[in-house]
């Protein structure tokens, strides 16, 4: 039985079975810290669990999602939600900081192995990982004493026995850790368990605490400096506040993601944005394996067209529109999400400078590759463009190539329509309302499977309940 020498409050159940878990399975002479912040500059950052095993100390973050995560470069995409940056580089992160700290307090320390393991709780859930990159570092309930106890996880230059070095790794955590004091809620949501994040944003399951039967939502909760000068105060602000500003403007639609509030914590070095928990999956997902018929496919462009259409006629240019950024739900349909550098309109201020961080060059329309704050609702077409041409023919569109890949029995006046949206000229590109339009004219011309007679009623009755686009 491993012995638990300090820590904060758990946030959910499922960092409270891997604490029981290691505290009831791992060996007597293994330590646990378990919600505690490890300070990194002028931030803190939360850490599940710590334990000191007989060859090195490992930073542990737990995550109790289920279903597959599937890794493409930096980033996981899960089911049933949008995708986050990788909680495996954000830890091994934390973990060079902690160990910084650790030499600062005791030289010797620095032969000490400081390792990072991710735990996935929940039954069935899965990390498919093509590159490899993630897999060495994240594991389930049943494999992480194992993990934890594999000596050649140890990089070469450090210690495997960490025996010699017990008392000075506790004082130096002493010295360098406190117990968390994260609150469990914001406002009057309480977080179920958390679900990703990088250095700007965090995102968390919440329910509302006064009625907690209502459903959940997500939080993407967007970090602050309270103590910079006030011009960069404002203008971080209003950087944090664009996605809901954006969709503050978007009347409800089935094709937009909903936003329900943005608020402060008390001392403004947090801002929550709470959305719907929508449950589907990010279009990439589907791009890269996951298997639509071509009926789906030309669903799913509808939607975005339709919820492109919306977004455009109230004003808001999306402005980084890529597969990311359409979820596939459990339906079937689909929906616009990330608005965090939308356009609402007119107005003083701009984030438009933070475009060249983020953009995804693939999807970006030529005019706008070298001066980003051009985006204009046509550019928002082009991309639309794009990520229809890689849906219907499962590739990239490669410049200057007049043979196009085939795509697969789709009609010849939808394959026409995605290549006028991806004309180099501005002009000459059709408005998402004209292109949707187009896209259900050829839709009815195409031969295509009968649906059920429940999926048929049902997406008549989603056409009839959206509203004309004039």
């Amino acid at each position: 039985m491993a012995q638990i020498v300090g820590g904060g409050r758990p946030v959910n159940d499922a960092e409270r079975r891997v604490i029981a878990h290691l505290r009831d399975n791992a060996p007597d002479d293994w330590l646990l810290l378990h919600n505690i912040e490890v300070p990194r500059g002028a931030d803190l950052f939360e850490v599940d669990v710590v334990v000191l095993t007989g060859h090195s100390l490992v930073v542990i973050d737990v995550k109790g999602a289920r279903g597959r995560f599937e890794v493409s470069g930096t980033r996981w995409f899960p089911q049933h939600r949008e995708a986050f940056g990788s909680p495996v580089a954000k830890l091994r992160g934390t973990a060079r900081a902690l160990k910084g700290l650790l030499i600062e307090e005791h030289r010797e320390l620095e032969r000490l192995y400081v390792d990072n393991v991710v735990v996935l709780t929940a039954p069935g859930a899965v990390l498919v990982d093509p590159g490899g990159r993630d897999a060495r570092h994240v594991t389930t309930i049943a494999g992480l004493i194992p993990m934890l106890s594999d000596v050649s996880r140890v990089r070469h230059g450090c210690s495997r026995d960490a025996g010699p070095y017990r008392t000075a790794i506790i004082e130096a955590l002493n010295g360098t850790v406190r117990r968390s004091t994260a609150p469990p809620r914001f406002g009057n949501w309480e977080v179920e368990e958390q679900l990703g994040g990088d250095s700007r944003v965090t995102e968390y399951r919440a329910v509302n605490a006064t009625a907690p039967t209502s459903g959940t939502v997500l939080l993407r909760v967007y970090r602050a400096d309270p103590l910079a000068e006030q011009r960069r105060r404002v203008a971080e602000q209003r950087r944090i506040a664009n996605a809901y500003q954006s969709l503050a403007k978007i009347p409800p639609h089935p094709c937009v993601v909903r936003s329900r509030d943005f608020f402060a914590i008390d001392d403004e070095s947090r801002f929550v944005l709470v959305l719907d928990d929508v449950h589907g999956q990010a279009l990439h997902l589907h791009l890269t394996g996951r298997k639509l018929g071509i009926d789906a496919k030309l669903g799913v462009m509808e939607d975005m067209l339709d919820g492109l259409a919306h977004v455009h006629a109230n004003n808001v240019i999306h402005r980084a529109l890529t597969p990311a950024c359409v979820l596939v739900t459990d339906d079937g349909n689909g929906m616009l999400t990330g608005f965090d550098y939308a356009k609402p309109g007119p107005r003083k201020h701009t984030v438009a400078n933070e475009l060249p961080n983020i953009l995804d060059v693939h999807y970006v329309a030529p005019e706008c590759r070298a001066r980003p704050e051009r985006m204009t609702p046509a550019a928002d077409v082009y991309s639309a463009g794009v990520i229809a041409f890689q849906l219907l023919t499962g590739e990239l569109p490669m410049p200057g190539v007049d043979a196009e890949p085939d795509a697969g029995g789709v009609a010849p006046e939808v394959m026409d329509l995605v290549r006028r949206m991806r004309d180099p000229t501005p002009a000459k590109r059709p408005d998402a309302v004209t292109a949707l339009a187009e896209l259900r004219v050829a839709r009815d011309a195409q031969p295509r499977r009968r649906a059920p007679f429940g999926g048929r009623l049902r997406n008549a009755l989603r056409r009839l309940s959206r509203p004309a686009h004039r």
